[in-house]
Parts: structure tokens; sequence; C-alpha cells
């Protein structure tokens, strides 16, 4: 599944040490709006040291993020877990949902001598 939109809040990181093997863990809860008329807020995790650091997300940045969608129990109660596995930033001023960018023209237009009026008083 994916997201769209811009990062409004980078919550405090948690940590810890896994009881079953003793590893520590890291992870990192982000808010992410996006543009729609009525917009939506979504709280994603990045989980590892290593993927909070290879995504560095920033606040305000725009983002693509893809997640997975898992529930646990506990006393009694689900809980949802939505965890990012890849973030990519939206690349600047294009707009949300935009295909390939228009591309560039690829030949500058030939300027002919005669063909302006040489306005200019030097």
């Amino acid at each position: 599944m994916e997201f769209s939109g811009k990062i409004i809040a980078i919550l405090t990181p948690k940590s810890g040490v896994a009881k079953a093997t003793g590893n520590e863990w890291k992870a990192q809860e982000y808010v992410i709006e996006n543009h729609d008329q009525y917009p939506k807020k979504m709280c994603f995790e990045v989980f590892g040291a290593d993927k909070i650091d290879q995504f560095a997300i920033q606040m305000g940045e725009e983002l693509n993020v893809s997640f997975d969608i898992d529930a646990r129990q506990w006393q009694d109660r689900w809980f949802n877990s939505i965890r990012a596995w890849k973030v990519e930033r939206v690349a600047a001023g294009a707009p949300m949902g935009a295909g390939s960018p228009v591309p560039p023209p690829t030949a500058a237009p030939e300027f002919i001598p005669g063909d302006a009026k040489d306005d200019l008083p030097f």
C-alpha cells in the first residue's frame, strides 16, 4: 500500500531490548498528511536504526510511503501497526500523483538578426 503527503510531525524515537534475543531495537514514528480536499493523516513507523538513517525523513518533506499493515493482540485488545518499508521523496514542484514531468524543449529557437527590431539604445 502507498500513501503520499507532507510530513507534519516526527514523534519521539522508541528503543529497547528484545526479551527473546537480547538484541537492541529502535523505531521512529512519523505523521504524514495527504493533499485531498478533506486531508487525511496517517501515523507510520520505521523500524530499525539502519532504516531510520537510510530514510532520513525530515519535517515538511513531501513523500510517497510504501507500507504494510499488521495487527497484534495485547491484553485482550488489538492494535494496528503501519510499518514503512520504502520511502521516496516527491520532486519539488511536481504535483502529487503526477506522472512523468513534461520534458524540456529539445532545441532553443534560433535568432535570426533581421527578425527583431533593434530597440536597444546602445
